[in-house]
């Protein structure tokens, strides 16, 4: 059974970007080693696109892709913060970085690890989580 939703306010450094993403209050998240991820810092809560809400900051967002140009990279343009993106593992979901998410409604953050530098041995790991 799913644990209850709540629903998690996040954003971009200079606040440009505001959304909004339904899911427990203990979370799950997934840290990556691949080379983008261990330089940002990203840290994945990946949920079904239906879970999130982008209230403001849609054009101010910036967009990168790289290798096969399935992940939709998406940056501030104002300060570079990368919040969410469409990520190559969940191209029907949305990955936010737990970094942006507002603390108030965060009970507990289990870490998980993902062995990004092995990428297509280990995707089918994340599959079911845009679902």
């Amino acid at each position: 059974m799913d644990a209850e939703k709540v629903t998690h306010a996040g954003g971009c450094h200079c606040g440009a970007v505001r959304f909004e993403v339904d899911a427990p209050a203990r979370l799950e998240v997934y840290e990556c080693n691949c080379s983008l991820c261990g330089m940002l810092g990203f840290r994945h809560l990946i949920i079904p696109r239906s879970r999130f809400r982008l209230l403001s900051g849609e054009g101010t967002l910036s967009e990168y892709r790289f290798n096969t140009g399935v992940a939709r990279h998406l940056f501030c343009r104002q300060c570079g913060i990368k919040s969410f993106y469409v990520p190559r593992s969940n191209p029907e979901g949305i990955s936010v970085n737990l970094r942006c998410l507002d603390l108030a409604t965060i009970e507990s953050v289990r870490l998980l690890e993902f062995d990004g530098r092995h990428w297509e041995q280990s995707a089918a790991a994340l599959a079911h989580l845009d679902r």
